[in-house]
């Protein structure tokens, strides 16, 4: 499980078929082999490490066919910057909200309008995944927990704060973009429990 709290900005440093090697700031000394650390908010297993010459830590994980097609990491390359988040401890802080790192699927940004401090983001959600969107509440996009504020139709709106933006790869973020997107778990729940899920699932 994770809270949607970035805690370091990783970069892909290679990228072969299924396999990414990613560099991070995390000690190598505090991973184990078989952890879980959420990448742009999917859950991915680390399954070797190094420290590199210049101190950063350098790990492998293996991605299936299946969250390639359904999430953005079949077009990371080289260089793309990822948010990154470690897997949540006993006595953690839940600063954000429950996170699975269980992507749902693809959004898209539509708009970028500065907002005061802020920067005000409208998100299209794939048709599916729009009725799990509420105002006021949580959602997931590149594994950043994030408020919901303005709901219509398929779209909805978020706003990011300077730190935020400086901490997390929001800030170079740009209309077009594709996000990961994982629906509040708490509503997937309920949605389920009330059978409103029957459609999306065929």
């Amino acid at each position: 499980m994770f809270t949607g709290i970035i805690t370091d900005i990783g970069t892909v440093h290679s990228a072969e078929g299924g396999r990414f090697r990613i560099a991070c700031t995390y000690d190598a000394a505090t991973i184990a082999i078989g952890a879980s650390i959420a990448h742009d908010g999917c859950c991915l297993t680390v399954t070797r490490l190094e420290t590199a010459p210049d101190g950063r830590t350098i790990y492998d994980t293996d991605v299936s066919n299946e969250t390639l097609s359904r999430t953005t990491l079949g077009s990371w390359e080289p260089g793309r910057r990822v948010n990154l988040e470690r897997s949540l401890r006993a006595g953690d802080e839940l600063g954000g909200h429950m996170v699975a790192g269980h992507v749902d699927g693809v959004a898209r940004i539509v708009s970028r309008t500065q907002d005061g401090q802020s920067v005000r983001f409208e998100i299209e959600a794939p048709g599916a995944l729009a009725p799990f969107v509420a105002p006021k509440g949580s959602v997931a996009l590149d594994g950043t927990s994030l408020t919901v504020n303005i709901v219509h139709g398929n779209r909805f709106t978020v706003n990011i704060i300077p730190h935020t933006l400086t901490v997390t790869t929001w800030g170079t973020r740009a209309v077009s973009d594709s996000l990961n997107m994982e629906v509040d778990l708490i509503a997937r729940y309920v949605a389920r429990l009330m059978g409103k899920t029957d459609e999306a699932e065929r």
